[in-house]
């Protein structure tokens, strides 16, 4: 298996050392410690410009590619995200914070979400957001509300469920009609909202929204989503009288995390998709939107690889081999969660021969601990070391302090050089927040 089809800047050294980015792995690990997450700037830089270039070539109208940022959200991440010309998409007053902070634009700002509280959206309306993507009925009245108590125009897009089912794991399923998220098209939800929103006052609806599932491997998916919501564009012009200029498709590109995983390649999805748009556009004698899309995974998730020191080596006769890291469920808690599969490769004497199957354990007091499930591997002993590749995407996110544990640091590379971009969290970090005694002190 050529592993740089999962992590395209993997490499190794003259004496047979894994590399990311031109930088020796073993060494970060010697520096940092581990476990560690090591993420290649140039990889997310590369990624932003496929989508950038090829809408520039395939789509006549304006666009935006806004990066979800459920999928990895740190300062280091925004200021590359400007620096590449890229929009953001936020779905928590966190989020938010995070990216104004790194000195975001607020203008190229999305606030999504589909439980927003009052405290959330008024900072989003403060800080003067580009768009808030409503979810549901009850928030459409109340973004209504605080924007009328200001006084003040608020820009936003229907968050529409356009009634497909992607073929990916069902709790990462978004775009069906029994989701939590938007208003239904079939059930006639979604225009009637629409409808509401017209004629509330300080509203001014500008796009509709979707966003059918993640880790989306056929590219048709992406088709079938633009043809649904564009004829939804159209039936809204007819019974409104008004065409929101936004067409935002939101995410869900796959990735390579195992050999077995086929997804198309990024410039095709996105070339179809631009190229449905166009066309259908036409078809349907409507002006070209704006179009939107809001990738995430696809951007970080091939640029990171999380780094683990092997403890020990667990032979039960008749059963399994269990290699024990030092990380597992609480910097990684996706295999726990779904079932999520990953490639896992040694970090020295990257050519040894596999000669055995194992199941690479965590630490963690939870028997669902388990980075990677009956792999294959060289003989490894304490103290060896294994990447987990694949791993920028909804690892540091959704990582945790289980069983009291500091979250690992995160440490960019690019052009041959290290720098830190997250520091490793401290027991001090840990307890900063507790209380002696139920009091302050």
């Amino acid at each position: 298996m050529d592993r740089r089809s999962i992590v395209p800047s993997l490499g190794r050294t003259e004496t047979d050392r894994l590399t990311l980015g031109g930088v020796d792995v073993a060494y970060l690990a010697q520096k940092y410690g581990t476990p560690l997450y090591i993420m290649d700037e140039q990889v997310i830089r590369d990624t932003c410009a496929v989508f950038r270039n090829t809408l520039k070539k395939h789509y006549p109208g304006e666009f935006l590619v806004s990066f979800a940022s459920k999928a990895f959200c740190c300062t280091r991440l925004y200021e590359i995200l400007h620096e590449e010309g890229m929009g953001a998409d936020v779905v928590s007053g966190g989020e938010l914070f995070t990216a104004l902070r790194a000195d975001f634009p607020a203008d190229k700002i999305d606030f999504h979400g589909n439980n927003k509280s009052e405290a959330e959206i008024l900072m989003a309306l403060e800080a003067g957001v580009r768009c808030l993507v409503v979810d549901n009925r009850e928030e459409l009245f109340t973004v209504a509300r605080m924007a009328a108590e200001r006084e003040e125009e608020v820009r936003i897009a229907i968050r529409v469920k356009p009634g497909l089912e992607a073929h990916t794991h069902e709790f990462i399923q978004t775009g069906q009609n029994d989701s939590k998220f938007g208003f239904g098209l079939e059930s006639g939800e979604a225009m009637e909202a629409l409808r509401a929103a017209v004629k509330l006052p300080f509203l001014r609806p500008v796009g509709i929204h979707c966003h059918i599932g993640s880790q989306i491997f056929e590219a048709r998916a992406f088709v079938a989503a633009v043809e649904v919501m564009m004829g939804f564009l159209a039936q809204v012009r007819d019974a409104l009288e008004i065409t929101p200029e936004i067409l935002n498709l939101g995410g869900g590109f796959g990735i390579k995390y195992t050999e077995e995983d086929t997804p198309r390649p990024l410039e095709e999805a996105v070339r179809l998709t631009a190229e449905t748009v166009r066309r259908t556009a036409e078809r349907l004698h409507l002006p070209l939107p704006f179009l939107q899309m809001e990738p995430g995974r696809v951007l970080v998730g091939p640029a990171g690889i999380t780094v683990y020191t092997v403890g020990a080596v667990k032979e039960i006769p008749g059963a399994r081999t269990y290699v024990m890291v030092d990380g597992g469920l609480s910097d990684n808690p996706r295999p726990a969660l779904y079932g999520a599969k990953y490639t896992v490769v040694p970090v020295l004497n990257t050519g040894a021969p596999s000669e055995m199957t194992a199941t690479v354990a965590g630490r963690f007091c939870e028997s669902s601990d388990v980075v990677a499930r009956d792999v294959r591997l060289p003989r490894l002993k304490r103290g060896d070391l294994l990447a987990s590749l694949a791993t920028g995407a909804y690892n540091y996110t959704m990582s945790s302090n289980y069983n009291r544990q500091p979250r690992p640091p995160i440490v960019m590379v690019r052009g041959g050089q290290d720098y830190l971009a997250v520091r490793r969290e401290t027991y001090e970090d840990l307890s900063r927040h507790d209380l002696r005694g139920g009091k302050e002190q």
